[in-house]
């Protein structure tokens, strides 16, 4: 540690390590899949914790069809309840306001075969927190709860608020940090604590749903030449998306004055994730449908980025005949993460990087991030300088054997506890 006053120490070493490890192996233990019982099991669970460090909680039903109304909501799975919770630490007492934002919600475990312990019981093995949503993101949220645990134990009067934003639904839209903002929960700036192998990234990319529906026609297998294969169909048009993927990725690059995303080759990828087709093995496919995700740049209108993919579409289908008489249809359903950024210079920037620099002893490194993210909700809907700072590698998310190093979420814990003390100030002893 460096350049530490006493009050910063005194903070930082009551910081709860074990304490931290124990209730990520509890919110792990709870399976909080996008719209199931459990994802508000999961925010009961952090209600409860945040009560216990001392903080006064806010615990709410979202109004669910006020929130569908709103302009910038988006979804992919239904849900019949939903609850949001935040608490607060501090008051306004001249000091700034700083939220911390973290989501319980996970995406679903897979093919058991391929994970080596259980995804729904956390398991430490070599230094590192195994088990679905340990990374992604019930390991930084735990930070964010643990640092402030540190600071009120410590006895520490901050001058200004602290808010930690306990969120459901990010996986498929964004639909609890909207609906905490919605319910008022705003502050001078905010952290939220994705998975950046402790990079301060204050630019996080954008990313849109699309569907994309190929028709063919149908005929017995045995007279196939008599029908159309609608996957035969979707071949030209997939290669037109990977086409329109390499020179967006070329053009953006190189109008990039950031730097922020010069480590990756696509930073805007174009990803077909799930393709469905057909009815009967021996009947030709008469239809096709491919869902993917569709990236978006900072800076990017995401209308006119749309556009582009609509654009490519409709050119590759004029030049089939059959395509050209029976036009493929795209549309944009589910998750909507636009782009969003933070000027590098902005207070809350800053601040994270000063203090990861103090805490890990080395300069920090700036680095934008290519996934979506509720950062674009806090600043574009929000009005909030956003950074987004957590534990981990985002490679190790979404597939098997997901896990975070506790190396890093002691990091991440001391970082976040020693932003709070500079940002939002706190009285001098």
């Amino acid at each position: 540690m460096h350049d530490l006053n006493l009050t910063e120490q005194r903070v930082l070493a009551a910081i709860d390590d074990a304490g931290l490890l124990e209730a990520l192996a509890a919110l792990v233990g709870i399976p909080s899949l996008d719209g199931t019982a459990a994802e508000n099991e999961a925010q009961e669970y952090v209600a409860a914790l945040l009560a216990e460090q001392g903080m006064a909680v806010d615990r709410w039903e979202i109004d669910l069809p006020q929130l569908y109304a709103h302009p910038a909501c988006s979804w992919e799975v239904p849900r019949e309840r939903a609850l949001g919770v935040g608490g607060t630490l501090g008051a306004d007492r001249g000091g700034r306001s700083l939220i911390f934002n973290g989501h319980v919600d996970v995406v679903p475990a897979g093919d058991r075969r391929h994970w080596r312990s259980d995804p729904w019981q956390a398991t430490v093995l070599n230094g590192r927190v195994y088990g679905r949503g340990a990374l992604d993101m019930k390991g930084g949220l735990c930070c964010a709860i643990f640092a402030a645990r540190a600071i009120a134990a410590a006895g520490v009067r901050l001058r200004g608020r602290l808010l930690i934003q306990s969120v459901i639904g990010e996986e498929d839209g964004g639909l609890g940090t909207l609906a905490a903002i919605v319910r008022g929960h705003t502050a001078d700036a905010a952290i939220v604590a994705e998975p950046t192998e402790l990079k301060v990234a204050p630019a996080q990319a954008g990313a849109h749903n699309f569907r994309l529906t190929v028709y063919g026609a149908a005929a017995h297998g045995c007279v196939r030449e008599e029908g159309v294969s609608a996957i035969e169909k979707f071949a030209p048009l997939h290669q037109a998306i990977l086409d329109l993927e390499r020179c967006r990725n070329e053009r953006l690059r190189a109008a990039d004055p950031s730097g922020l995303f010069t480590r990756y080759r696509t930073p805007n990828a174009i990803c077909i994730g799930i393709v469905r087709a057909g009815e009967w093995a021996s009947s030709e496919a008469e239809q096709l449908v491919a869902e993917g995700r569709y990236g978006i740049g900072i800076g990017e209108d995401p209308a006119a980025a749309r556009a582009e993919l609509e654009q490519a579409i409709a050119i590759a289908a004029a030049q089939d005949p059959w395509l050209r008489d029976h036009p493929p249809t795209l549309e944009w359903w589910g998750g909507r993460f636009d782009p969003a950024s933070t000027p590098l210079d902005a207070p809350i920037v800053q601040t994270v990087a000063g203090c990861d620099q103090a805490v890990r002893g080395a300069p920090p490194t700036f680095e934008g991030m290519t996934y979506g993210a509720d950062m674009r909700l806090l600043v574009n809907v929000a009005g909030i300088p956003t950074v987004l700072y957590g534990p981990g590698d985002v490679r190790d998310a979404h597939r098997p054997n997901e896990s975070v190093a506790i190396a890093d979420l002691q990091a991440a814990t001391r970082v976040f506890a020693l932003t709070v003390l500079r940002f939002c100030g706190y009285d001098e002893e």
